[in-house]
């Protein structure tokens, strides 16, 4: 009897033995899983906060992009228009400005030439530019001096320019008063 109740005895704490060992190894197990999974819950965590920040930060760009274009289109809608009044402007300029019987007119940048088909002195021209709020040519630049050069009215390329040594013989002056100079 006592030996069977000492096997008895020992199979039991064997038992409970290797219960405890078998609990403490799941134990040990669940608890480096839980810890893997906390680390890898917290990398994703730092993923998924930098990704919100950089979603941000773009949607925060996009918006300035976007109100940027919404400006540079408002703009180029009001040069759009400021450029469509100024032709219009020009064009009732060059028809109240210029009689087509009595000479051509024609644009340069932004300066309105007439040319007129009437031989007159010098004096005269500049008279009849006045007339008109005008003042015979100022040629500032050779791309300018080119252009004028190039126009013709009645298969003749003579014009009056503004400049004169009137005031000083041999000091060259514009009709504007500013010296000539050459470059």
């Amino acid at each position: 009897g006592a030996t069977a109740g000492s096997r008895c005895y020992r199979v039991t704490v064997v038992c409970v033995v290797l219960l405890c060992v078998l609990l403490m190894t799941a134990v040990i197990v669940l608890w480096i899983n839980f810890n893997i999974l906390k680390t890898e819950f917290n990398l994703l965590q730092t993923s998924n906060n930098n990704l919100t920040k950089e979603r941000d930060q773009l949607q925060t760009s996009y918006n300035n992009v976007t109100m940027e274009r919404d400006q540079l289109q408002t703009s180029y809608n009001n040069l759009t228009r400021e450029r469509d009044q100024l032709q219009r402007e020009r064009d009732g300029c060059l028809n109240t400005f210029c009689d087509s019987n009595k000479g051509k007119c024609f644009s340069f940048r932004s300066s309105l030439y007439f040319m007129s088909n009437e031989e007159k002195s010098w004096t005269e021209s500049r008279q009849n530019c006045r007339k008109r709020g005008a003042h015979l040519v100022i040629i500032n630049s050779r791309k300018e001096q080119e252009f004028i050069s190039k126009q013709k009215v009645n298969n003749r390329v003579q014009a009056w320019i503004g400049l004169s040594d009137r005031d000083k013989e041999g000091e060259w002056k514009w009709v504007d008063g500013s010296p000539l100079t050459t470059a």
